[in-house]
């Protein structure tokens, strides 16, 4: 529970700010006015700091065989490999079924403009199936944009072995993985997954919104999808936020060192939630595979219920939960058809998720506000 007495269980669609990204962000920001492209020795000091939080992000992604590249957030990280790694135009773009609308949106944008974009079927656990995106491999394969975890249901792609897949058979090929839901979530080395291209996003491990990264694998092309001064070595331009910076390297530092204990305390937190889950609530359906997710996400669906109505119930009580990618809230989830589930569960779709700032105390308290909200909710819709 936090200080506003509220149990926040919506943690995949943005985390609060830890205390070492907090103190960061508020000591960079008066010192850290000046623009580090100047020539005078105040702003050389702020680009050296800029470069030290740069080491401090590739460290934490195990990007040894490339460079990471400030910008503002996951959308953009996306949407700079999608229209800046397109290939010609013809060419095949491969994006997983269940991919996040930064992804799917200008994917399908690049096929109104003349490109073969496929999606790869995912299966109803969320995750890619492989075999099937085997299928759609050819040589004229130009681009491959697969979640490395799903920000609806967790599941964990095996990335390593769909790019060996896919420069076996195009090996010119781009291979890019939106690790928004990975990154601090699971272990993770980009240089071992051999990914060309790899996104995060500060604000999803508690640090501030408004600022991410691109990881770029060493002899990948390309292209900047912003042009201009020619900051962040040419690959992105416009004034680096060097505060937001500084407070996004604190957090993945902070992340970083207490990686073991915050993965322990999550994923008994998820345990004892879906024990009493199953105790308690009939007929819910359980849609992540917790042998093959990262613990901080679990969807469930729940029979006879609409899953906005039951947030909204539930955030009556002081509990918030989402029904899904914050980012497709303005329309129906294009996942729910996805996850194979019948009439009875398919409008009840919630997805809690989880941080180490969650107290397990808290569990009984939300079981027992669902199961009551489901009983009225179950009663009402059979009337």
């Amino acid at each position: 529970m936090n200080s506003d007495g509220l149990i926040y269980l919506d943690n995949a669609a943005t985390t609060p700010m830890c205390d070492e990204a907090a103190e960061a962000l508020s000591e960079a920001l008066a010192p850290a006015f000046y623009n580090p492209s100047a020539k005078y020795r105040e702003s050389a000091s702020v680009s050296e700091r800029i470069s030290i939080d740069r080491a401090a992000v590739r460290s934490a992604l195990g990007g040894s065989l490339g460079e990471v590249y400030f910008n503002s957030g996951g959308t953009e990280g996306n949407n700079t490999v999608l229209f800046g790694a397109k290939g010609r135009k013809g060419s095949r773009i491969i994006i997983g079924e269940g991919e996040h609308d930064s992804v799917y949106a200008p994917a399908m944008e690049l096929k109104n403009s003349g490109y073969d974009v496929c999606l790869a079927p995912i299966d109803k656990d969320g995750s890619v199936n492989f075999d099937k995106f085997k299928q759609l491999l050819n040589n004229n394969v130009s681009l491959v944009s697969i979640m490395h975890v799903s920000n609806e249901t967790g599941a964990i792609n095996d990335i390593a072995k769909f790019v060996r897949a896919t420069k076996r058979v195009a090996p010119g090929a781009i291979f890019h993985s939106d690790g928004v839901q990975a990154f601090l979530k699971t272990p993770l080395s980009v240089a071992a997954l051999d990914v060309d291209a790899y996104t995060v996003a500060a604000h999803k491990i508690h640090g501030p919104k408004g600022i991410g990264a691109l990881y770029v694998k060493r002899g990948s092309k390309i292209k900047p999808l912003i042009l201009g001064g020619g900051q962040e070595s040419g690959f992105r331009s416009g004034t680096e936020s060097s505060p937001l910076i500084h407070s996004f390297a604190a957090a993945t530092q902070a992340g970083s060192v207490n990686f073991a204990a915050n993965y322990s305390k999550i994923h008994g937190y998820r345990e004892y939630f879906v024990q009493k889950l199953k105790q308690t609530v009939p007929d819910v359906a359980i849609i992540t595979q917790l042998e093959n997710s990262v613990p901080n996400i679990l969807s469930v669906a729940f029979a006879n219920v609409r899953g906005e109505v039951l947030l909204h119930a539930l955030e009556e009580d002081g509990i918030l939960v989402g029904t899904g990618s914050a980012c497709a809230s303005h329309h129906e989830s294009r996942f729910k058809k996805l996850f194979g589930l019948d009439d009875e569960h398919i409008e009840g779709v919630i997805r809690f998720s989880f941080s180490h700032l969650n107290d397990i105390r808290e569990v009984d308290r939300v079981i027992e506000r669902i199961k009551a909200h489901t009983d009225r909710l179950a009663k009402t819709m059979r009337q």
